[in-house]
């Protein structure tokens, strides 16, 4: 009795240290700090307490029967010509069915009830971002501010955030876990993701795809905070961020880890292990995505329609 207090004493410390390493760090759904992350918490339960219903019994019969069918046990409940029992097959087949019939029942509704590409219904404005995969950091581009950062993703509390993702070199794996689930990112391609933070605080991110040297590296902090921070936030990044042009955005593709790259591109008015930019271009990720398609960018093609267009404004004259 002593035996089995301490290791269900021992077992509930462990898991109440598992739980409190992961709110101080905010890295699991475990931990929550937006809806989806939450619902994923809730169904991960529920799928536990349901898989409990076969294997309690398990952990309880196991022992029982040994106990009451042991060798040296004088019985007359032995029954050497015994093979069916009509109650305990349909036990045994029914409770299995019961089960895994519970369990896609549950799968399939919270696959669709948490559909990345769905918008998360809000009377707060949609925050819009998109996101490049490079090697080997995350760049975080947002269109509607005209500003991107490396290494940090800010978002307002209570706002949805549409992310709209893409990568300049391999398949990456974006997730933030206190926030939703991974979703793959493929260059030439887009995919969504739609989160929305509940609460303030800092979450990491990271690549879950390995993609090469710079893999285990690959990672950011999201940082959620009240709409007065966000707007503070969002004029230091103009204040303080650099033109993200061609020369620039050639520096930061390239196969490098975030601190080589704000070595090279980082100044004294942004943060440690941070990089700011002013998006003077805000087809940057259309252009990204469209130099996969044919090996012409939007950029040259558009370039190329403007000077057609002036040569003919030029004929006609």
């Amino acid at each position: 009795m002593i035996i089995k207090t301490r290791v269900f004493t021992l077992s509930a410390i462990m898991v109440l240290v598992a739980v409190t390493a992961a709110h101080a760090d905010s890295n699991s759904f475990m931990s929550p700090m937006g809806p989806i992350a939450a619902a994923q918490k809730a169904h991960f339960l529920k799928i536990i307490a349901i898989t409990l219903i076969a294997i309690i019994p398990v952990f309880i019969l196991v022992p029982f029967i040994l106990l009451k069918y042991r060798r040296s046990k004088k019985s007359k409940d032995y029954q050497p010509n015994w093979e069916f029992s009509l109650p305990l097959e349909i036990t045994m087949w029914a409770v299995p069915i019961i089960i895994v019939l519970l369990l896609s029942l549950g799968l399939w509704r919270a696959t669709h009830a948490l559909d990345p590409y769905a918008a998360i219904e809000s009377e707060n404005p949609t925050v819009n971002v998109q996101v490049v995969g490079l090697d080997w950091k995350w760049l975080f581009l947002y269109p509607d501010l005209g500003i991107g950062t490396v290494g940090e993703l800010a978002i307002p509390v209570d706002h949805p955030v549409s992310m709209t993702l893409t990568t300049d070199t391999v398949m990456q794996s974006f997730m933030i876990p206190a926030l939703a689930g991974q979703i793959y990112a493929m260059a030439g391609m887009t995919t969504k993701l739609n989160v929305m933070a509940s609460e303030p605080g800092q979450m990491q991110g990271e690549n879950t795809q390995y993609n090469g040297n710079g893999f285990t590296g690959q990672k950011f902090i999201t940082n959620a905070m009240d709409s007065a921070d966000f707007d503070a936030w969002v004029e230091k990044v103009k204040n303080s961020g650099i033109t993200l042009d061609d020369a620039s955005y050639a520096i930061l593709s390239k196969q490098s880890s975030r601190t080589e790259a704000r070595a090279e591109l980082g100044t004294s008015d942004m943060p440690d292990n941070l990089i700011f930019f002013t998006l003077p271009d805000t087809k940057l990720f259309d252009n990204i995505v469209h130099k996969y398609h044919g090996g012409v960018s939007m950029m040259s093609h558009t370039q190329h329609t403007d000077d057609m267009t002036e040569n003919s404004q030029e004929v006609s004259q």
